[in-house]
């Protein structure tokens, strides 16, 4: 596979560094090679995309631009926001040549509205089952995993063009070809309670111990996700959920690609796995894993 511009976020730079770390793993295992965008800066997450329309699109216009400088025609975004904020800038290029235009004359960002922005979930499952499968080195027969895509990777269905929105099956797709036992469940893509862990914990504390619920009652051993917001709710925010809930729930969240690299031979600490709050020790132990 050709080199593609590769635009980590925020997110991936600190709070999520395991997924960065487990990201590039699993696409350098695969033949994958990743050019990280030189002086990237923020896609303006959700607040510029609610503050102002023109702002949103040159946050991620200037990305996009210089991946075009260094001739990468295709950039992927592990982040459901970011990867949402460039394919709104994208679209928005490709359909309004005035906005492109003036960017260019106004900004100097020469963007080119015509390569591909993949989710990082979308860019895998392009690949052949059998080319995951070669690189197991793992037997992870025994997880019983449910994957959690959340309210943003395969939606909106006219921006995205991937997947199903209501009933995806990619990410399963993909830990299953690396050996998971994937579960069938009904919250797929129910929302975590997002950015209302700020403004509205009560609500968010409510929705994510939803979906932690429904995972334990479809036997689910561990949450797969690939969204940094929903790790941080399902994950950091467990204890509070408990507490809010009168939970007892200990059920351990993990990023897609941190599951594909275990099945790769990875160890837990090369994949950041231990930087998590709900350990994952037991889950690791059951698979045979040695967690040094």
């Amino acid at each position: 596979m050709s080199k593609l511009g590769y635009f980590p976020g925020c997110s991936l730079e600190h709070s999520a560094l395991e997924y960065d770390q487990s990201s590039r793993y699993v696409c350098r295992k695969l033949g994958i090679e990743l050019v990280e965008l030189p002086d990237w800066s923020c896609c303006g997450a959700h607040a510029a995309h609610h503050t102002q329309h023109k702002l949103a699109c040159a946050l991620s216009a200037r990305n996009l631009s210089i991946a075009t400088t260094l001739g990468l025609g295709s950039v992927v975004a592990p982040c459901p926001a970011c990867y949402s904020g460039l394919k709104f800038a994208q679209t928005a290029l490709k359909n309004d040549p005035q906005l492109k235009e003036k960017f260019k004359n106004e900004l100097k960002l020469d963007c080119n509205a015509e390569g591909k922005v993949f989710s990082l979930v979308e860019l895998l499952s392009q690949l052949a089952p059998e080319t995951l499968k070669a690189q197991v080195k793992v037997d992870l027969g025994e997880l019983k995993v449910v994957a959690y895509y959340g309210c943003l990777l395969v939606r909106p269905p006219k921006l995205v063009q991937f997947d199903d929105p209501e009933n995806p099956s990619s990410m399963d797709d993909l830990l299953t070809a690396a050996g998971v036992q994937m579960l069938p469940w009904d919250y797929k893509v129910q929302c975590c309670g997002a950015v209302l862990a700020v403004s509205n914990p009560d609500i968010q504390l409510k929705l994510s111990g939803d979906i932690l619920q429904m995972a334990k009652l479809a036997g689910a051993e561990a949450v797969a996700v690939a969204c940094p917001l929903c790790h941080a709710n399902l994950d950091l925010r467990q204890a509070q959920i408990n507490k809010y809930c009168g939970s007892k729930f200990k059920l351990p969240i993990l990023y897609f690609t941190q599951v594909m690299g275990l099945a790769f031979g990875a160890s837990p600490k090369e994949l950041g796995i231990d930087k998590h709050m709900v350990a994952a020790g037991p889950l690791l132990s059951k698979a045979g894993i040695n967690q040094a």
